[in-house]
C-alpha cells in the first residue's frame, strides 16, 4: 500500500472519532429538549388562549352571521399553513362582528372591526421570513398580535353585553 492510502484512512478514521466525540450525549440532549420545549410552551400557551379568544367571540355570534365555523380557528396551529389562514381568519372575524353588530342595530366605529391591525399582524408575522427585517418584524408583528387580541376580546364583549341588553329589551 501506498502510504498516501494509509494516511487518508488514518485522517478518515480520526475524523470520525472526533465527530463522534463532538456530538451531544444524553445529558445535552436532555437539556435541549427540555430549552426547546420550554420555548414551545411559551410560545404555545399564549396562542392557544388567543385561538379561545377568536373562538369564544365567534361562538357569542349568531349563527346566521359569523362568516366562518369557530372551531376551524384551531387550524392555526398548523405551521405554514397559519401563515396564509390567517389572513382568512382576520377577514371572516371582522365580518362577523360585523355583521352581528348591525343585526343588533349597534353601531361600530370601524367598518371592519379589528381588521386593519390584524393585517398588519399578518403582514408582519410573513416578513418574519425575511433575512435583515426579521428581527424588526418579529417586535412588530407580536405588538400588533396583542393590540389584535385585545380589540377582539373588546368586540367580544360589547357584542356579548349588546346581545344580553338586546334580550332583555325583547323579553
Amino acid at each position: 500500500m501506498h502510504k498516501f492510502e494509509i494516511d487518508t484512512k488514518d485522517f478518515i478514521k480520526k475524523q470520525t472519532m472526533n465527530l463522534l466525540l463532538s456530538m451531544p450525549g444524553s445529558s445535552e440532549w436532555i437539556l435541549i429538549f427540555f430549552v426547546l420545549g420550554g420555548l414551545s410552551l411559551f410560545v404555545l400557551i399564549p396562542k392557544i388562549f388567543y385561538m379561545l379568544t377568536l373562538q369564544s367571540t365567534l361562538n357569542n355570534i349568531s349563527p346566521e352571521n359569523r362568516k366562518m365555523q369557530p372551531s376551524n380557528v384551531w387550524l392555526l396551529l398548523i405551521p405554514l399553513f397559519s401563515l396564509i389562514y390567517h389572513f382568512y381568519v382576520i377577514k371572516y372575524v371582522a365580518e362577523s362582528i360585523r355583521a352581528e353588530a348591525d343585526s343588533m342595530g349597534r353601531h361600530l366605529a370601524e367598518p371592519m372591526p379589528a381588521y386593519h391591525v390584524g393585517l398588519a399582524m399578518c403582514i408582519l408575522n410573513c416578513l418574519v421570513v425575511v433575512p435583515g427585517v426579521n428581527i424588526l418584524t418579529s417586535i412588530a408583528g407580536l405588538v400588533c398580535w396583542i393590540v389584535y387580541w385585545v380589540k377582539i376580546a373588546d368586540y367580544k364583549n360589547i357584542l356579548s353585553t349588546e346581545k344580553m341588553t338586546f334580550i332583555r329589551s325583547i323579553g
